[in-house]
C-alpha cells in the first residue's frame, strides 16, 4: 500500500485521534523515497542550519552503507543530501534490546533539535509525546527487534503549524504563535505538517534508519475530507497532547474555517 507524498495523500493514513497507534504499511522499494526531491532546497537547508548533522563514530559505518546504496559517496550527510528525506540512523548495544540515536541529518526537524537527542533510546526521543511511554513504548521497541532487512515500513502523522517552512521550531508561546488566526483567515495562516516515515534495517550493519519526509500545505489547499478529519481530530485532542501541539490557541478559528466551508458546499 503506498502512502503518497504529499499532504492530501498522507492524511488518510494517518491517525485521527484516540490511543496512539505505530499504523505502519509495508511499502515496496519504489515506494519508499520520494522520487522527484528537491536537492536545491535540501542543500540550502543543510546550509543555513549545519548542526541538524549529528554523527557519533558508531554513526560511520551505517552511514557508509547507506551512502553506498543510494549511489553517493561519503556518509550519513551525503545520504541525506541525495533525497528529500531527513536520515537518522539507530543501533543497539550488545547488552540491551533497546535502540539509540547514533547519527542524524536532519534538515527540516519537526520541533527537535537533533544534538539534544543523540545517544537516546525510543522512548526517550518521544519523550515530549504525551501517551508514548504507556502505548508505544513497548510494541516499537518489538518491532525494531524483530525489523528484518528486506521489509520496508511507512507511516505518517500531521500537526498544524503556523508556518509553511519546511523547517518548524516553535518559538515562543502558542498563544504569541496562533494569534493572528481567525476563522476568516484560517484557511491561509494554518498549516497542515505531515511526517512521511519510514523504516528499514541496513543489511550489512544491521542499523535501523529512520527517514522523515517532510509535506506542507496550507488548510485551504486540503481536501474536504481531510479537512473534516483534521478538524475533528483537533476537537478530540485531550489537554496533554493538545498542550504540546498549541490546539487551544487554534482550534476554535480551524473548527469555524471548516464548518464555514462544509457549509459552503452543502
Amino acid at each position: 500500500m503506498t502512502l503518497g507524498f504529499s499532504v492530501n495523500d498522507l492524511l488518510p493514513h494517518a491517525r485521527g485521534g484516540g490511543q496512539l497507534k505505530i499504523g505502519l504499511a509495508k511499502l515496496t522499494e519504489d515506494e519508499w523515497l520520494q522520487p522527484r526531491p528537491d536537492l536545491a532546497a535540501r542543500a540550502d537547508g543543510f546550509a543555513a542550519h549545519p548542526e541538524g548533522v549529528q554523527l557519533t563514530p558508531e554513526a560511520e559505518a551505517p552511514g557508509r552503507e547507506l551512502a553506498s546504496m543510494l549511489g553517493v559517496e561519503g556518509g550519513l550527510p551525503e545520504a541525506a543530501l541525495s533525497a528529500w528525506e531527513d536520515m537518522c540512523l539507530l543501533t543497539r548495544r550488545p547488552d540491551e534490546e533497546i535502540y539509540r540515536l547514533i547519527g542524524a541529518a536532519v534538515a527540516f526537524p519537526t520541533d527537535w533539535h537533533p544534538a539534544q537527542k543523540m545517544g537516546l533510546p525510543m522512548t526517550a526521543l518521544h519523550g515530549p509525546i504525551d501517551g508514548y511511554a504507556e502505548q508505544l513504548s513497548a510494541p516499537v521497541d518489538r518491532f525494531m527487534m524483530k525489523l528484518k532487512p528486506d521489509a520496508i515500513y511507512g507511516r505518517c502523522n500531521w500537526f498544524i503549524a503556523p508556518t509553511g517552512a519546511y523547517r518548524w521550531i516553535a518559538e515562543g508561546a502558542s498563544e504569541q504563535r496562533f494569534a493572528h488566526v481567525t476563522p476568516e483567515n484560517a484557511g491561509k495562516t494554518l498549516f497542515a505538517r505531515s511526517e512521511r516515515q519510514t523504516l528499514r534495517r541496513l543489511p550489512e550493519t544491521g542499523a535501523i534508519l529512520f527517514t522523515i519526509g517532510v509535506y506542507v500545505m496550507p488548510l485551504a489547499g486540503l481536501t474536504d475530507e481531510n479537512l473534516a478529519k483534521i478538524a475533528s481530530a483537533v476537537a478530540e485532542i485531550g489537554a496533554g497532547e493538545g498542550d504540546r501541539r498549541g490546539s487551544p490557541h487554534y482550534a476554535a478559528a480551524l473548527g469555524a474555517y471548516a464548518a464555514a466551508r462544509a457549509q459552503a458546499i452543502e
